[in-house]
């Protein structure tokens, strides 16, 4: 795995990524805040913008959060992009994205949806009850989420259906693990960590596994087919 070249894609989208945190420091500096017009919000949301579920994967909170995501397109996607080609992979890549915010998204209806009775409302019409509801909807219609958190779990999905017994060697194990194994226990964890909702947890847990569904189905649909159409050659 270490000795593969990156290939374009890859290599553009961590150039790209971090040349928006850059961009972010930069703007922050002249007191304007990118995150608020390129951050991906609730679609009801008054900070919406059309291109926002886009440019939301380019965005990044701080530079850990851009190392995890960059690290994990890096080990798993060029692979996948040697495999399926550039254009391919970076329709997988957008498509998965578009899935993670699909899931938030949804998510986040049913929160505004089980306090207002509605998906979307005008919120100083609101007749809110509790202090919890109205932190809630303040999460819902301005919690800014940025990231290719969701992207990238989707690749790393992806990564285990097309080569389930590749065996990855991780820092915080001792031993080689098949990537059958690592990324469904990754996955449950995310899950938890969604349903669990930790107080001052502000990760989109449900985006991630938004990615990870989308890209679970695309690569086995395309691995199935790759099956089918070598079969009858």
């Amino acid at each position: 795995m270490n000795n593969i070249q990156i290939p374009p894609v890859v290599k553009n989208l961590l150039i790209i990524n971090g040349i928006m945190l850059l961009a972010s420091w930069v703007f922050e500096q002249q007191g304007v805040a990118l995150e608020k017009y390129l951050a991906a919000f609730y679609f009801d949301s008054p900070f919406f913008r059309i291109w926002q579920p886009i440019t939301y994967m380019f965005m990044h909170a701080d530079i850990s959060h851009l190392f995890f995501n960059m690290f994990g397109l890096f080990m798993f996607g060029g692979i996948l992009e040697h495999k399926w080609g550039p254009k391919k992979f970076l329709n997988f890549y957008l498509i998965t994205g578009l899935g993670a915010l699909a899931l938030q998204w949804l998510v986040q209806g049913f929160e505004a949806y089980q306090i207002t009775g509605s998906f979307t409302n005008d919120l100083q019409t609101l007749a809110i009850s509790s202090p919890n509801d109205i932190e809630t909807l303040r999460s819902v219609y301005f919690g800014p989420m940025v990231g290719a958190s969701g992207a990238v779990f989707g690749v790393m999905t992806a990564f285990a259906v097309m080569y389930p017994n590749m065996e990855l060697m991780l820092l915080f194990i001792p031993f080689p693990v098949k990537a059958k194994y690592f990324i469904p226990i990754y996955i449950v964890i995310e899950l938890f960590l969604g349903v669990a909702r930790i107080p001052g947890d502000s990760i989109a847990h449900f985006a991630h596994l938004g990615g990870a569904l989308i890209g679970f189905i695309l690569a086995k649909i395309w691995k199935d087919k790759d099956r089918f159409y070598n079969y009858y050659e």
